[in-house]
C-alpha cells in the first residue's frame, strides 16, 4: 500500500493581513522614535538650565564688584568704561561680563539653532539665546533676570525692549524647548515653566511692568 503524499499549499498574505502588519509596524515606530528623540531634548534643556545658572552667577559676581548693581543699572554719568556698561544693548550687557562668563558659548541655549561666537570680539546679537530683565535687582529676588528668548504674543516672537505686564497674553513660542521654557530669577534660581506658569510668575515679581530686552 503506497503512502499518500500530503502536499501543503502555502498561500501568500492577503491584502488585509499586509495592511494590518503595516499598521502595527507604524505604531511600533511611533512609540520607539520619541524614546530616542526625548533624551536629546531633555539633555538640551538641562544644558540650557546650566547655562542660565552660569549667567546668573556671572551677574552676581559682576554686581559684587560694581556696587551691587547689574550692568544695565550702572549710572551713565561715570567714566567711559562704566558708561559703556550702562548701555542697554544686550550685546554690551553680556560683553562687559565676559570675564565672569568666560566663554561666549554660555550665552547660547543648546536647543537654539543659533551658534556661539568664537570670541567676545566677534560676539553679536545672533550669538545670544537669552533675554535680560532690565529692572531685575539682587534685592528683588522674584524679579526675572533672564530666560529663553522665545516668548511670543499672538504667535509672534517679542523683540527689543518689551513690557511683560500681568494682563499681556504672552506664551512660549515652542521654538526651543517645545513644552515651555527656562527662567532665571534675581536670586540666582532657575526654573522650567510652561505658559501658564510663565504668566503666574509675571504676577509675582513685585513689579506690574517687567521690562525685558530680547535678542531678536
Amino acid at each position: 500500500m503506497k503512502a499518500k503524499r500530503i502536499i501543503i499549499q502555502r498561500k501568500g498574505l492577503t491584502f488585509i493581513e499586509v495592511v494590518v502588519a503595516l499598521a502595527i509596524l507604524a505604531v511600533i515606530i511611533a512609540v520607539i522614535l520619541p524614546m530616542f528623540a526625548r533624551p536629546h531634548i531633555h539633555s538640551a534643556r538641562i544644558s540650557c538650565l546650566n547655562h542660565l545658572q552660569q549667567v546668573g552667577l556671572s551677574f552676581r559676581i559682576w554686581a559684587n564688584d560694581h556696587g551691587d548693581l547689574y550692568p544695565m543699572q550702572v549710572a551713565k554719568d561715570k567714566d567711559d568704561a562704566e558708561q559703556a556698561m550702562a548701555d542697554t544693548s544686550l550685546v554690551r550687557i553680556f560683553q562687559v561680563m565676559s570675564n565672569e562668563l568666560s566663554v561666549p558659548n554660555t550665552a547660547i541655549c543648546p536647543a537654539d539653532a543659533r551658534v556661539a561666537a568664537t570670541n567676545w570680539n566677534s560676539f553679536s546679537i545672533a550669538n545670544i539665546s537669552y533675554f535680560v530683565g532690565l529692572d531685575a535687582a539682587d534685592t528683588r529676588p522674584k524679579m526675572i533676570l533672564s530666560g529663553d528668548r522665545d516668548i511670543a504674543e499672538n504667535g509672534r516672537l517679542l523683540s527689543g525692549t518689551a513690557n511683560l505686564t500681568t494682563n499681556r497674553p504672552v506664551a512660549w513660542h515652542r521654538l526651543l524647548h517645545k513644552e515651555g521654557g527656562n527662567l532665571l530669577f534675581a536670586d540666582g534660581s532657575v526654573q522650567q515653566v510652561n505658559t501658564i506658569q510663565l504668566r503666574a510668575v509675571l504676577s509675582q515679581t513685585g513689579d506690574a511692568t517687567n521690562r525685558v530686552l530680547f535678542p531678536q
